[in-house]
């Protein structure tokens, strides 16, 4: 096997894609109501973030499986591919809106895309505003063992780590699903501690926020304590900001572990056990010695996973490995870690 691409983006080219997956009521509600779209502004279409040049086609940049598998698999090289679909679901604000077109992107997502190409596998789209709702998505979709992982936005309604949302950690871990969390909002909360910014580079370059917060609370509230099997996979988080903001929870968790007394391990000791992150983007600069410094930081040769983000701009040319990760870790990187993180993906291929 030569690589498993663990982010890859295919696009729904307008609602009308998701309206034979819909039920009869909610196809009347989208002419009703004239409804032509749920997308999130976490992905601005003419973005240059958004799409690359090169992979822009008709009508949708990657909403037709030509226009994915050829990139990702020809080109690219991957033998294997997770699709992490980002169509606003979580925006919705109508809980049986929401669960309703979350079962149909499922639904698109295994027919169009997973039965016509075996190389491709599948996170589960949920809606987090009910979490009865979502478990119970979680329980349809798992019954397919194409798809692989849970999907959140790093910035959804709520720290990750609350109480409320333990039954969808529960029910991932009793289906070998992990839990991935990707950059984007559900803009229900500012984008920054201080509010909303102003521009899409300030809403970009903040989501490591989203990621930082989504971490302590995780870790603080208990989430790991309670859930030991539980991997949880960082989608284009970037990893830079990790090493400082690390050492900062696990300095402080030092003087305040009389808070969390569940949390019986250090933070960053806890990161390496069951969290891991795409290298796309890498978020570091080109030069080989201060991108080993970076994963010496680590301690962990297991914590990275190969990832274009296809079709998003995050590098040239065809290759996402960045040239500054040493030769001797492709393979892990590529293969070896993503079965490591995904058991029902190893199953599959095994």
């Amino acid at each position: 096997m030569r690589a498993i691409d663990c982010d890859v983006h295919p696009f729904v080219p307008s609602l009308a894609a998701l309206e034979p997956y819909l039920d009869e009521y909610w196809r009347e509600m989208v002419t009703v109501r004239g409804l032509d779209t749920v997308e999130s502004a976490s992905y601005p279409l003419n973005s240059p973030l958004t799409c690359r040049p090169d992979w822009k086609t008709k009508p949708r940049p990657a909403s037709r499986l030509e226009d994915l598998t050829g990139p990702v698999f020809d080109r690219m090289g991957a033998d294997l591919a997770i699709l992490n679909p980002l169509y606003g679901i979580q925006l919705i604000m109508n809980e049986d809106q929401a669960i309703a077109f979350a079962r149909a992107l499922n639904d698109w997502i295994a027919k169009e895309w997973l039965d016509r190409d075996p190389r491709l596998r599948a996170s589960i789209v949920i809606p987090t505003t009910n979490v009865e709702l979502a478990v119970e998505e979680i329980e349809r979709c798992a019954a397919d063992p194409r798809f692989v992982q849970v999907l959140f936005l790093c910035m959804g309604d709520v720290p990750m780590g609350r109480r409320h949302l333990w039954p969808i950690y529960a029910a991932a871990q009793r289906h070998k699903l992990t839990i991935g969390i990707h950059a984007g909002s559900a803009f229900k909360n500012p984008v920054t501690s201080l509010g909303w910014p102003s521009w899409y580079l300030e809403d970009y370059t903040d989501q490591a926020q989203g990621f930082q917060s989504s971490l302590t609370s995780m870790i603080t509230e208990g989430v790991f304590a309670q859930f030991t099997d539980l991997r949880v996979v960082c989608l284009e988080s970037g990893v830079s900001w990790l090493p400082g903001f690390m050492w900062r929870l696990n300095k402080f968790w030092r003087g305040l572990r009389f808070e969390v007394p569940w949390v019986k391990q250090a933070p960053l000791d806890i990161v390496r056990q069951h969290v891991r992150f795409s290298i796309q983007p890498l978020d570091a600069p080109d030069d080989p010695k201060i991108v080993e410094r970076l994963m010496n930081h680590f301690n962990s040769d297991d914590m990275f996973l190969y990832a274009s983000d296809f079709p998003h701009w995050q590098f040239d040319g065809d290759d996402p490995m960045p040239p500054a990760i040493a030769a001797a870790l492709h393979h892990k990187i590529k293969v070896e870690n993503p079965l490591a993180t995904y058991e029902r993906l190893g199953v599959l291929v095994r």
